[in-house]
């Protein structure tokens, strides 16, 4: 007996030997602080399987329908996310260096409390054959590795991996690396970045949320919060969102100014970038407030959701301007998913050229000084930057002669092609505290009907004007 262990140490030692000589990942380390059975087969793994990136990964999925991987192929990442405090559940995020990343990959499995075994800075190894890669629902944008599929409402989307799969498919190194947060301000956060452990500076929470707690009483799910951030060129927005597992739900939401660190992710519906905590000690505000504008709903002096939407019609809301500039295309009211919507899109307008305002009612200043607005947009079947969606304001516009006006054009965030189809993305908060007396905001969509990368959609809700 006890030579048949010496002999099995001795093998493991010459095949880790081999091993390392061949593997240029100065990382790369047998976990021996892990059990004999997971050393095995991580050195297995190493030994006869190829690596590729997550670009690769990604690219595997390009159908819509979750794709089975048959080759003996793994990627390696390090794990963002954590579910220590339970913000996170059967889930977690890797990206692909431990710094400056630029892909990265969701796993699903059902497993709670796996910061125990994949803790964040974790490197972990997918061995991918026989996984799928896809979506939890198809097109929210979020590369997901799962164990199986699934057929339902949201699609062919992927499952959770199964016991036996974390065994066998989710391999450990003993390296934990520290992940370094990537620095981003809230108007440059994008869909590249879901998964990514990122952090903003000179970030509060809105002023009408002191004394409330991450997650609003009685949430069954979760909950948003607004955060502001204090740029350089104004005032950026941006959600954080609080499962009702979190430990921390209870806690009340800091008053001060400060930075806040946590993963880029996406609501349930796929529709919107949301921020999500590990933990409440990713959030350092212990700064003094940088004084944003009160945005109480007291100080909304015109707020449209488009819920009145009438799906398919001609937008004609009270007091607003639908204008076609060029083309035979209007501004669409749209209901999609449950949500009223302005729309405008080129497809099949058979018109050469498409330029389409959409003008808000006329907004008076009075005595107020200081006036700020925002709104969310999104795009679907986005090819070119040049299909563009351009934000006006005028002082001179009467109400119905729009190219006689004097229209200045607004530094606002709207998407891009870098954006998936449906995902909402906030303009920031502008300021138009320079314009006094009555003023129009515009909304300019500029495309074609006849070029296949200039007929794409552009959505608007949830445009509001602030005055204190």
């Amino acid at each position: 007996m006890k030579t048949n262990k010496l002999l099995n140490l001795i093998m493991s030692l010459v095949a880790f030997l081999a091993l390392s000589s061949c593997v240029e990942d100065d990382d790369f380390t047998i976990p021996s602080s892990l059990a004999d059975e997971e050393n095995a087969a991580l050195v297995a793994l190493l030994e006869t399987g190829t690596e590729v990136d997550m670009a690769f990964v990604q690219g595997l999925y390009t159908s819509g329908t979750a794709q089975l991987v048959t080759s003996n192929i793994y990627v390696k990442g390090y794990v963002s996310s954590s579910d220590v405090t339970g913000n996170f559940y059967k889930e977690f995020y890797m990206q692909d260096a431990p710094s400056a990343p630029t892909k990265t990959l969701k796993v699903v499995l059902n497993q709670t409390d796996s910061y125990n075994q994949f803790n964040k800075g974790r490197a972990v190894y997918i061995k991918l054959k026989g996984l799928y890669v896809g979506e939890e629902r198809v097109g929210n944008g979020v590369y997901t590795i799962g164990g199986d599929i699934e057929y339902g409402a949201f699609g062919t989307t992927v499952a959770q991996l199964i016991d036996n799969q974390i065994k066998s498919n989710i391999l450990r190194s003993t390296i934990t690396k520290d992940i370094i947060p990537l620095p981003k301000t809230f108007s440059t956060i994008g869909s590249s970045n879901i998964g990514m452990l990122v952090s903003v500076d000179n970030v509060e929470f809105v002023n009408d949320l002191a004394g409330e707690s991450y997650l609003e009483t009685n949430e069954t799910y979760d909950t948003q919060r607004e955060m502001i951030s204090c740029e350089a060129d104004g005032y950026g927005s941006f959600q954080l969102e609080t499962s009702s597992f979190a430990s921390f739900k209870q806690e009340p939401l800091p008053v001060g100014n400060g930075t806040i660190t946590a993963v880029v992710v996406k609501t349930y519906n796929g529709s919107q970038l949301v921020l999500a905590l590990n933990s409440t000690d990713d959030v350092n505000f212990t700064n003094a407030r940088c004084s944003p504008p009160d945005l109480t709903d007291s100080n909304i002096v015109f707020y449209e959701d488009f819920e009145a939407s009438v799906d398919g019609t001609d937008l004609d809301l009270p007091g607003w301007t639908n204008f076609s500039e060029v083309g035979s295309r209007v501004w669409k009211e749209v209901f999609f998913e449950g949500n009223g919507l302005a729309e405008f899109g080129s497809f099949n307008s058979q018109d050469v050229e498409n330029i389409a305002w959409l003008i808000a009612p006329n907004i008076t200043t009075g005595s107020q000084n200081n006036m700020f607005f925002k709104f969310r947009s999104a795009h679907h079947h986005l090819e070119s930057n040049d299909n563009t969606l351009e934000v006006y304001l005028s002082t001179d516009f009467d109400g119905i002669d729009v190219l006689g006006a004097t229209w200045n054009p607004l530094n606002v965030t709207v998407p891009t092609t870098a954006n998936n189809w449906y995902e909402f993305v906030d303009s920031g908060l502008i300021d138009i505290s320079n314009y006094s007396g009555g003023f129009f905001i515009a909304f300019k969509v500029t495309g074609s009907g006849t070029e296949l990368d200039l007929d794409g959609s552009y959505q608007i809700d949830d445009f509001k004007v602030f005055a204190n």
